[in-house]
């Protein structure tokens, strides 16, 4: 289906990456000389998505002014500089912004590198697969060989049918990607202003309406200034090894 509109969640504190973000939020924080949350806008770029919503919160000021002289998209921005309402809440206090119908969710950040052998971006596919009469919430995975930067067993399991359950220390599990695609309904019984998005992945898995969407790439979370080389090198490696085996580097 056609995706319209997206939301990014870069309201966060950024607390493990002090000291960078003691003068700068962590959206703005770069790695290989781009801001992690310009990795998400030129994502969406990638397939068209130009309602573009983003939550500010921890120097607001400065990640505002910044969304403002974007290029690309014009970014309304949901502020909750007064109360921060966490991944549930923000979305539910932009959902006016967003309309009615599925719109993608994206962390500001995580990022990812696509496969250029693929055919098409990661988005693109999730757009393509969601289909609203049996799921509520479609989630980018990633297995953790795949991953740079995050440290844990992994979030889920995926069946067969792609419908998805936490991990339990069975099974082989995969990390929750930073993307969703959603329904807005899925916050209908919600009343709490300030709630995780974990609510709502968990009542889709009693309803079997959770699912996953495998993406073909390499992803990347970076949660320290240490982290930053670390994610830089595995860049590198990650597009000369597919420059070197295809003849050509993967979008960035």
């Amino acid at each position: 289906m056609r995706i319209n509109s997206a939301m990014i969640l870069a309201a966060g504190l950024g607390t493990r990456m002090r000291p960078i973000t003691e003068t700068l939020p962590k959206p703005l924080v770069e790695v290989a000389g781009k801001p992690l949350i310009a990795y998400s806008l030129e994502a969406l770029d990638r397939i068209g998505v130009t309602s573009i919503v983003a939550n500010v919160h921890y120097l607001a000021p400065m990640l505002t002014k910044w969304l403002k002289d974007w290029p690309g998209a014009e970014i309304a921005i949901s502020d909750e500089t007064e109360t921060l309402l966490d991944s549930g809440g923000g979305i539910v206090k932009a959902l006016p912004q967003l309309g009615p119908y599925p719109f993608l969710v994206l962390n500001a950040d995580t990022f990812w590198l696509e496969d250029p052998d693929a055919g098409s971006d990661n988005l693109a596919r999730m757009a393509d697969q969601f289909d609203p009469a049996i799921m509520d919430i479609m989630m980018m995975t990633a297995r953790l060989d795949q991953a740079t930067g995050h440290t844990g067993a992994g979030d889920f399991t995926i069946d067969p049918e792609g419908r998805l359950a936490r991990y339990r220390g069975s099974g082989d599990p995969v990390i929750y990607a930073g993307a969703l695609v959603l329904s807005p309904h899925i916050f209908d019984a919600i009343s709490e202003p300030k709630f995780s998005l974990n609510r709502c992945f968990d009542a889709a898995i009693e309803s079997g309406r959770l699912f996953g969407a495998p993406m073909l790439g390499h992803w990347l979370t970076v949660g320290t200034p240490a982290a930053i080389g670390e994610a830089e090198a595995a860049m590198s490696a990650y597009l000369n090894g597919s420059a070197s085996s295809t003849g050509h580097r993967p979008n960035r």
